[in-house]
């Protein structure tokens, strides 16, 4: 595994497309193949995966990738997965899909999640399993199916995420890791078993889940799937992890206090730590990666969509053009707050029904205006998140940034001046299939530690807070939590 002619491939699976990731001994990626994965949206809030597309987008790019290593001299040693957290899928006794996968942003389960906050189990349940009440969640998910679908529920044999039956295909085992586990409310995070209280609200017996296993767990490669990528059968093939808590692992944020900041369409802030729990609010959640790391943090629904929402709004301007103009006006846009819910909100309120408001419009304000004070608004909720992660007594010195958004320097910016303190940007093209073999070179020994800085996950620039966009950020913090607050309880008789 050290000589640099050994690959190891990371598949990363991911909510709109399957990346396979070629990592050669020196830790370099050789190549990344995508596949895409439709995700099919309709009514009431569906929004799913069909498995078998998903499973042949994957089997296409892996066979692509290990071409690509052959034709270079590389011998491919391993494959590891990394998945979107928080899907589920029904099979039935032989092991075939009897449902389509949902996605974590399936809401069909939101009255569900209404149901559990209105009692005192909501928190009890985050508490134990350090994943939120929400209808992204299979706890919830579970419990709609049985409200909705008790014919299906009877029929089915196993319910698994979409990486178990992937995994399943290539190994003939179902097994489902720990650190997907740890994101379906059903795990207990302090004992690593399935959590009987959770269980009862899904409505769903340990033995109609799969066997739980490390991440770092490897298996075999099956002859026949073997032989379908041009791979050799018994290849180990190692069970993988969630993509947030990968993350980490591929841009380095694994050691104490070193935060991992992923800014796109959405965003999440997460911290590594080595031990679970959660902030006495319940605002983060705690998920596993692996070898007794945990993974604390949270993600927020809004973030690069609010600047494309608000150039549609004004007249379809071009989203670069229409940042560089809020790069023009002072922070705080002069008075104006914004609570940048449009997408409703999961971190630090894990509260769909959340609205966006724009707050102290006066006549002066223009688009710039308005988008600046979104784009700081999406700040102030990430700066939430991390005083969530302190209250957790998980506190964050440094920050590891990816993601699209930062190729802004107005979104750079207001990200370092929200959270006061440096963001080190680093390359993400490679993203958690990176992570995934890096867990795979740790699991077949190749890597000493999860938490030492590898090679290719270096920072190539880093964005300073400014002093003043900082301070009036602070200041305004408190009073962006009081507006929704009050917001949620002008809205709450239309909910």
């Amino acid at each position: 595994m050290k000589d640099e002619t050994q690959v190891v491939l990371g598949i990363d699976l991911g909510t709109t497309a399957t990346k396979v990731v070629a990592v050669d001994g020196a830790h370099r990626v050789i190549s990344t193949i995508e596949r895409p994965a439709p995700l099919r949206t309709g009514r009431h809030g569906e929004a799913v995966h069909d498995p078998e597309t998903v499973l042949a987008g994957v089997i296409e790019a892996v066979r692509e990738s290990t071409g690509i290593c052959a034709g270079r001299g590389l011998q491919v040693v391993a494959l590891s997965f990394s998945a979107a957290l928080h899907t589920l899928l029904a099979l039935d006794s032989s092991g075939e899909p009897l449902t389509p996968a949902l996605s974590w942003a399936d809401t069909r389960a939101a009255d569900i999640a209404r149901r559990l906050h209105a009692t005192s189990s909501a928190d009890a349940l985050h508490r134990a399993t350090g994943t939120p009440v929400h209808s992204m969640a299979p706890l919830t998910k579970l419990a709609w199916f049985t409200a909705h679908e008790p014919d299906l529920v009877r029929r089915t044999a196993t319910w698994c995420g979409l990486k178990d039956y992937v995994l399943s295909r290539f190994t003939g085992r179902l097994v489902t890791d720990l650190s997907c586990a740890s994101a379906t409310g059903l795990l207990d995070m302090h004992t690593t078993r399935w959590h009987g209280p959770a269980l009862d609200i899904a409505e769903v017996s340990a033995d109609r889940l799969p066997e739980l296993v490390p991440p770092t767990s490897a298996f075999t490669l099956l002859p026949e799937v073997a032989a379908a990528l041009g791979l050799p059968a018994g290849l180990p093939v190692v069970a993988g992890a969630g993509d947030g808590p990968l993350a980490n692992l591929a841009v380095g944020a694994t050691a104490p206090a070193t935060a991992a900041l992923s800014l796109g369409t959405s965003g999440a802030l997460r911290v590594v730590r080595d031990r679970p729990g959660v902030d006495e609010r319940c605002r983060a959640f705690c998920y596993y990666l692996a070898d007794g790391l945990w993974v604390l943090g949270g993600a927020v629904s809004n973030a690069g969509v609010v600047a494309q929402w608000a150039a549609e709004s004004f007249g379809g301007v071009d989203v670069a053009d229409l940042l560089k103009e809020a790069g023009q006006v002072e922070p705080g846009a002069e008075g104006l707050i914004a609570l940048p819910y449009l997408l409703g909100e999961r971190a630090p309120w894990w509260d769909p029904d959340a609205r966006g408001a724009l707050i102290g419009l006066r006549r002066g304000h223009g688009r710039a205006h308005m988008t600046r004070a979104m784009i700081e608004g999406v700040g102030q909720q990430l700066a939430l998140v991390r005083d969530s992660l302190l209250a957790a007594d998980a506190p964050v010195t440094s920050v590891r940034a990816t993601g699209g958004a930062l190729r802004s320097p107005l979104w750079a910016e207001i990200a370092a001046a929200a959270l006061d303190m440096p963001l080190e940007i680093t390359d993400d093209t490679a993203g958690s299939g990176f992570g995934a073999a890096l867990l795979a070179r740790y699991a077949l020994g190749a890597l000493p530690s999860l938490t030492s800085p590898v090679p290719g996950a270096r920072a190539h620039r880093t964005v300073t807070p400014d002093p003043m966009a900082a301070r009036r950020l602070a200041e305004t913090r408190g009073l962006s939590e009081q507006l929704y607050q009050l917001l949620r309880e002008v809205q709450r008789p239309y909910l």
